[in-house]
């Protein structure tokens, strides 16, 4: 990201100063330890934050599409908890994607739970690395996210939550977040 502000500040210094911007946003959110849980209203406006630094890097080849459910935005999830899986889409699925990809961001409410989505249409995964995508391999970080995501959603909820992959090679990979389908103030949602 700060190479990618480096080559702007000459050419187009009005982006990177709003980069800059974006990207103090993001890391001031994820210097808050004080708050361990938001909205996913305000979990999705970080997402946009990294997401508009990522479409610098990315322009027209990064298409980016939400189909949310407006009354799951004021439950209340983890805070940074899709900014690794949305990454993870970037960095393994369409980065190495020849001609770009597309994210396809989804919430909705089912049986008293939020369920979000992060969709690519990048490369996908074999069977055996979706066997082992959990595990995060030290040497080469593949997993890491979707291993910590899984970690903090078990030691939070116990059973109360899931993450599930789904991937197909060449098509892409769906990554699934189920947590109880709570309100601010604590509420469990109906």
């Amino acid at each position: 990201t700060l190479a990618s502000i480096s080559s702007l500040v000459r050419t187009k210094p009005e982006t990177a100063r709003r980069l800059i911007l974006k990207l103090s946003n993001m890391l001031r959110r994820r210097l808050r330890h004080d708050e361990p849980f938001v909205t996913l209203r305000e979990e999705l406006a970080s997402v946009d934050e990294y997401l508009d630094i990522e479409a610098v890097r990315f322009g027209a080849q990064l298409a980016v599409e939400k189909a949310l459910d407006p009354e799951t935005l004021d439950g209340i999830v983890p805070s940074m908890i899709l900014q690794p899986l949305v990454e993870n889409s970037i960095k393994h699925g369409i980065a190495p994607k020849v001609g770009g990809g597309r994210i396809i961001l989804r919430s909705r409410r089912e049986r008293g739970r939020t369920i979000i989505e992060v969709e690519d249409n990048g490369l996908g995964m074999s069977d055996q690395l979706l066997d082992h995508a959990f595990e995060g391999a030290a040497e080469n970080g593949a997993g890491i996210g979707l291993r910590n995501v899984g970690e903090r959603l078990r030691v939070i909820y116990g059973d109360g939550a899931g993450l599930h992959l789904t991937s197909e090679p060449g098509l892409g990979t769906v990554v699934r977040l189920e947590v109880p389908d709570l309100r601010p103030g604590g509420e469990v949602g109906a």
